[in-house]
């Protein structure tokens, strides 16, 4: 049997390539390249920078770029910097817990019950969002302070004789700032979710026998989990590295790891070690939002 020579063995590759190349999935590709590219270095690269440097050594000015693991031992076996971590963590997922729980209703009500407002109830829920965030982080210094707005309604009330001095600096403080900032941008993808669920399936399952109560959790809570997740990873990636609010409002009992990861940028003077605290909480926050999430799933099948 003769064989084939090499050169036609080939041509059907070359055909094929230009049909590939004038098709619309290669112009569609060649379309967002320069995009994708251009977004990866913007966004991962400083992330590399960052890694690399949490494994080097920094003695005053001078980098050693030497590898070493002396960094990490630092930041996980430092008690102060353990204690930073762990509250740092504990705010951020009750944030998250809170923000999301307090939006969901008023998210399913626009939805459901907002008729043809809906788009002047999302309008309100923005407009705090219209001003600076460093303004709203005050607003809630002056109602919480020592004869702040609650201290002297209390006052005024006769439930109180006295300022609390409890309600500013400290965690709690951090918590409910933090919540007000973060419940507009919970809402809204908690929203949209809700308005896709097909409204058909709802009266399907009070036609089979369920009430609200059931077809809720039977059906919308199920359908409208995308929306809840994406509310809590857009609520507890920014909280756990928010350095503004423990920072006016925290006292040193709300202060959290950013105010640590700043002063070794900073005064400190030792970016790897504020490097290798940044990437730690950023495994450890991304490992804690991924079991809550399939915690999220495992609650609604096994409620289902």
């Amino acid at each position: 049997m003769t064989a084939l020579p090499a050169s036609t063995i080939a041509e059907p590759d070359g055909p094929a390539r230009a049909r590939w190349a004038d098709s619309d999935e290669a112009k569609g590709l060649m379309l967002v390249s320069p995009t994708l590219l251009y977004a990866l270095a913007l966004l991962l690269l400083p992330i590399l920078i960052v890694f690399a440097y949490s494994f080097w050594s920094q003695d005053y000015l001078t980098i050693d770029r030497t590898f070493t693991l002396a960094n990490y031992r630092t930041a996980l076996g430092e008690p102060i910097y353990q204690d930073l971590l762990w509250r740092s963590l504990t705010i951020s997922l009750v944030v998250s817990v809170i923000t999301v729980t307090v939006s969901y209703p008023i998210a399913w009500f626009i939805s459901f019950h907002g008729g043809i407002h809906k788009n002047l109830w999302l309008f309100l829920i923005t407009v705090p969002c219209w001003t600076s965030y460093l303004l709203r982080v005050m607003s809630w210094k002056v109602i919480l302070g020592y004869q702040g707005v609650l201290n002297t309604g209390l006052m005024s009330t006769g439930l109180i004789d006295k300022p609390v001095t409890s309600l500013l600096y400290n965690s709690n403080a951090v918590v409910i700032t933090l919540v007000h900032s973060w419940a507009a941008f919970a809402i809204l993808p908690i929203f949209v979710s809700l308005e896709k669920i097909d409204r058909s399936l709802i009266e399907a399952a009070h036609d089979l026998g369920d009430n609200k109560f059931r077809s809720f959790l039977r059906v919308t809570l199920p359908l409208s989990l995308p929306g809840v997740i994406s509310a809590f990873l857009i609520v507890i990636i920014p909280t756990v590295g928010d350095y503004v609010t423990p920072k006016l409002v925290g006292g040193k009992d709300g202060v959290m790891i950013a105010t640590a990861i700043q002063a070794q940028f900073g005064k400190g003077a030792n970016w790897p070690l504020g490097a290798a605290l940044s990437v730690t909480t950023m495994v450890i926050v991304s490992a804690m939002a991924g079991a809550v999430v399939l915690a999220l799933k495992f609650f609604v099948r096994r409620i289902r």
